[in-house]
């Protein structure tokens, strides 16, 4: 059909709160209120040596961190840009950009896990 409505497309999930067979206490810490903990970390970049370095410094303070999750590489456009971030490369936890334009060291994101 050339014209009228186009069908409602459901969103693809960003994390592992947002499907639709996740686990209900799942909910309860991320995309909305933090309750307890981290549910999920993202690194948005374009593929650029600073992305890169975010994204390594990221899983070591995951890992020493002691959290179970995988951290995830964002490099589509389309999807950085959604997260609000105009300057790469940025840091998203629970969905909320939490730095931008910085490739911080794992100690410093360690203290944005925790804090």
């Amino acid at each position: 059909m050339l014209f009228g409505k186009k069908k409602e497309e459901k969103p693809i999930p960003t994390c592992a709160c947002q499907a639709d067979d996740a686990p209900a206490e799942d909910a309860r810490v991320c995309c909305g209120e933090t309750v307890e903990g981290v549910c999920c970390v993202k690194v948005l970049g374009a593929g650029c040596k600073s992305c890169h370095a975010l994204f390594e410094n990221a899983e070591t303070a995951v890992k020493n961190a002691g959290l179970d999750l995988e951290v995830e590489y964002v490099t589509d456009m389309e999807t950085v840009t959604s997260y609000g971030a105009m300057r790469m490369p940025a840091l998203v936890v629970n969905e909320k950009v939490v730095s931008a334009g910085r490739v911080l060291k794992p100690a410093e994101i360690e203290k944005l896990l925790r804090g």
